[in-house]
């Protein structure tokens, strides 16, 4: 079932994802597929809807900056400094997990959240318990959809609901960056050059070193 954004839209998600559902959404990219990300059955009736490979997390939306700490063990130095230069906005920072089901973090022990730069899209996940899976709406290995009929063409009814906010404006997903291992490592090129986060390494790098006299 497909209907527009709205505030009785927002309800009927929330209403969803609290009984264990899963809807899907635009994000602040293409459209996703989201579940309470603590309710390990709606997680894994998300991989089982994409075919997906349990080797690889599911990454996460956040409404606010303080939702981090509730899947976030501790924040790394370089997280705080990534999330303070690109959120909101479309980065996705892979950093270590809180205790959170397996389902989720494929036992990576790590996590990626991402706080977009969209109020509505912020909106709809506040609704909806503060933070929302987002992988992508699509079958593994297709096409990532823009449009809500795209994601009905995927999967029908499949979906409990899928809330049309219009079609997607970009053309690359978010960039995903993983910083648990204490360096910066991209692992997927996306609408955040990775110039962009080099430079802001390379800012942090000099700010920290020893001044000497």
């Amino acid at each position: 079932m497909i209907i527009p954004d709205s505030p009785q839209a927002r309800e009927s998600a929330a209403r969803i994802i609290s009984s264990g559902g899963v809807i899907s959404f635009r994000t602040d990219t293409f459209y996703g597929l989201g579940a309470d990300p603590l309710n390990e059955a709606a997680v894994l009736r998300i991989r089982e809807l994409k075919g997906r490979d349990d080797r690889k997390p599911i990454l996460l939306l956040l409404a606010d900056v303080r939702e981090v700490d509730r899947f976030i063990a501790v924040r790394s130095p370089l997280f705080t400094q990534l999330a303070e230069r690109f959120w909101p906005g479309p980065l996705t920072i892979v950093d270590t997990a809180s205790e959170l089901p397996d389902a989720l973090t494929a036992q990576s022990k790590t996590i990626g959240v991402r706080l977009p730069n969209d109020e509505t899209v912020r909106t709809l996940v506040r609704c909806c318990g503060g933070a929302l899976t987002a992988t992508s709406a699509n079958t593994s290995g297709s096409p990532p959809a823009a449009t809500a009929q795209s994601v009905a063409d995927y999967f029908g009814e499949t979906v409990d609901l899928i809330v049309d906010c219009g079609e997607s404006t970009l053309l690359e997903p978010s960039t995903v960056v993983d910083v648990s291992t204490g360096v910066v490592q991209i692992v997927r090129a996306g609408a955040v050059p990775a110039i962009e986060i080099q430079a802001v390494i390379d800012d942090a790098g000099k700010s920290n070193r020893p001044h000497h006299r």
